[in-house]
């Protein structure tokens, strides 16, 4: 797995200011509601959930192996002592938008920070009021288990300046609402180049390659190319088969979405509505075809001995 995508879980783990008196908005039903939403469209649960071993939700824990090592997911519940319950609004908005935690430490990048920072002040705000209204869990968060060059966060700062471009999605005025919509959500809220675009070896997307697939994908599976190539990719798909197998899981062969696929379908995409989902499909479907096969991998993922090295 990337460094992108497997350092995922581990951004979000320092502590920092007092609590902060719950806002005046936090029992709104609309933008609970809207919390809600962006919560499921960004799919928080997916990661910050172990559902493996039955976890409770957003309490961490969810092991996630690698080349660079294991990550272990951490607590976004409003715990004050293990999870974010000590972090203002601001330091929340910071976070996802310029990857820098409470106490001023860099992101890892795979926290999808380069994405998220594309949404809009409107939705950060929602779904920070939605996360704060989820019950707290007491569970401190696990040690990563990482290579040696990994550790250091003094590289992330360098990692930036060659990849991350921070700032609020932009309408492109030469596109439909629609399409507009489906840009921000697949390459904001959704990061689905997180998984569907191959990295270099700094974790860095590779140039001309979004959404083409990757054979070192998390837990180190096959991530699909989904771009409009014909021969490796879903070019021949319609918009109605692509808006049917985010619904639902099937493709039009009558075949299944793969585990973490169902699970991301599961946690997020069935959720999202009808017009969302056509506007994913618009968007995906109007990017350049890129011919790329992907297949499994000879590399195994990394062992947790990786962090005695």
């Amino acid at each position: 797995m990337y460094l992108w995508r497997s350092l995922l879980v581990a951004g979000l783990l320092m502590a920092a200011p007092p609590v902060l008196a719950a806002t005046e908005t936090a029992g709104d039903p609309a933008l609970l509601k809207h919390g809600e939403y962006v919560f499921r469209a960004a799919d928080c649960y997916g990661c910050h959930t172990d559902s493996k071993h039955h976890g409770r939700p957003l309490a961490g824990g969810r092991a996630l192996e690698s080349p660079f090592g294991t990550f272990y997911s951490p607590n976004i519940t409003p715990d004050p002592q293990t999870g974010i319950g000590r972090w203002s609004e601001q330091d929340f908005i910071r976070a996802l938008r310029e990857g820098v935690n409470p106490s001023g430490q860099q992101l890892y990048p795979a926290f999808p920070y380069p994405a998220y920072t594309h949404l809009t002040d409107a939705d950060l705000h929602a779904l920070w009021i939605y996360l704060r209204a989820q019950p707290p869990v007491v569970q401190a968060n696990k040690p990563h288990q990482l290579r040696w060059f990994v550790r250091p966060r003094s590289f992330i700062g360098a990692w930036k300046s060659l990849y991350f471009k921070p700032g609020i999605f932009r309408d492109d005025a030469t596109k439909s609402a629609s399409w507009n919509r489906g840009a921000y959500l697949v390459t904001g809220a959704g990061h689905c180049g997180d998984c569907h675009t191959p990295r270099d070896s700094l974790g860095g997307p590779q140039s001309g390659m979004v959404l083409a697939g990757t054979s070192d994908g998390p837990e180190n599976s096959v991530i699909p190319n989904i771009t409009p190539d014909k021969k490796t990719g879903i070019g021949r798909w319609s918009r109605g088969d692509l808006v049917t197998y985010l619904q639902t899981g099937m493709t039009p062969d009558g075949d299944l979405a793969g585990d973490l696929m169902a699970e991301v379908i599961d946690n997020s995409l069935q959720h999202l509505s009808d017009a969302d989902l056509a506007a994913i499909a618009e968007y995906v479907r109007s990017l350049p075809p890129v011919d790329h096969s992907v297949r499994k991998s000879a590399k195994k993922p990394a062992s947790k001995k990786l962090d005695r090295e």
